[in-house]
């Protein structure tokens, strides 16, 4: 297992090189730069600030600075927010996305397995039908229409919530809810399926003959191998929620890591599209390899080698 987690660990550096130079060469492909767009800027002060940023050099020079920077640690200074590190703008704007994303995973994993074990245990029954609808609706709604439901009726006509910012704990509530919605109609979804397959294997029939209490034979057999599944869907789930939702983060004006990536964007920041970009996969990957890790702890009989994965 440690060979099979260290193969794994390199393969996620070399996909994250892969990344960054793709990311990089692709930026620098578009027509235009971060000034191109600024008005009534003298030649002289424009060339000033393309040899300040380094932007006067060839791209391949640029290249190799920057995978220097980044062996430091350094992904650079932004070229529109003033004296503003992008180590610091992450480190800023990620606390925010960070809390409401781990409340919105725990939110969805709890309530998410909980019910699609109970519509599965309860199958073609009222409590079945009951979740599923739920989950449709999970499904089907967008996050902003959820989003102005909740501000609407909670926080403009009951006072129960604010609708905007996060200023005391009772604030996340809506937030984490809106993020909630989606991941945990899926995972309810995922679970019901998969525990309906589990229940249906032989083993299980095996634990009934031997007249195993109903709740063991749920928790302590089924529950294990149908969270599989779930469990693969949680790693790439994991790096969405926690690097921050734009939508959630705009509607309810929280200050996260998704409003400044699309700033970025619109601007140009060079700097900051590959600091952020560079945290995403990061994050990302970090996710894949806990999820793996998780694979193997929960099945031991899984061996994934060659990027396949294999039971026996």
């Amino acid at each position: 297992m440690p060979e099979l987690l260290l193969r794994k660990f390199l393969s996620m550096l070399l996909s994250l090189f892969v990344l960054i130079t793709a990311t990089f060469f692709l930026m620098k492909a578009i027509p235009g730069d971060p000034f191109s767009s600024a008005k009534q800027v003298p030649d002289q002060v424009r060339a000033h600030l393309y040899a300040h940023y380094g932007l006067d050099k060839p791209v391949w020079e640029q290249y190799w600075i920057y995978l220097g920077h980044i062996l430091h640690g350094d992904l650079g200074m932004s070229m529109k927010q003033q004296y503003q590190s992008v180590n610091q703008i992450i480190g800023d704007s990620f606390v925010p996305s960070f809390e409401l994303g781990v409340g919105a995973l725990i939110v969805s994993a709890v309530i998410g397995v909980w019910f699609g074990m109970a519509a599965a245990l309860h199958h073609r029954k009222a409590v079945d039908t009951a979740i599923m609808i739920f989950a449709v609706i999970g499904l089907s709604v967008p996050s902003f229409v959820l989003a102005s439901i909740f501000q609407y009726y909670l926080g403009v006509k009951l006072h129960w919530f604010a609708v905007a910012g996060l200023r005391n704990p009772i604030d996340y509530v809506l937030p984490t809810i809106t993020l909630a919605a989606l991941p945990t109609a899926f995972i309810a979804r995922l679970t019901r399926a998969s525990m309906l397959e589990v229940l249906n294997a032989d083993f299980i029939r095996t634990a009934k003959a031997k007249g195993l209490n109903r709740t063991v034979i749920a928790y302590r057999h089924a529950l294990r191998n149908a969270l599989l599944p779930v469990l693969s869907y949680f790693g790439p789930l994991t790096a969405n929620v926690i690097t921050g939702s734009v939508i959630v983060e705009s509607m309810f004006g929280i200050g996260g890591l998704g409003k400044y990536f699309v700033y970025s964007i619109s601007n140009r920041d060079y700097p900051v599209i590959m600091g952020i970009t560079i945290f995403y996969a990061a994050v990302l990957m970090a996710a894949r390899f806990l999820t793996d890790a998780a694979y193997m702890w929960v099945d031991p009989r899984i061996k994934l080698s060659g990027g396949k994965e294999s039971s026996r």
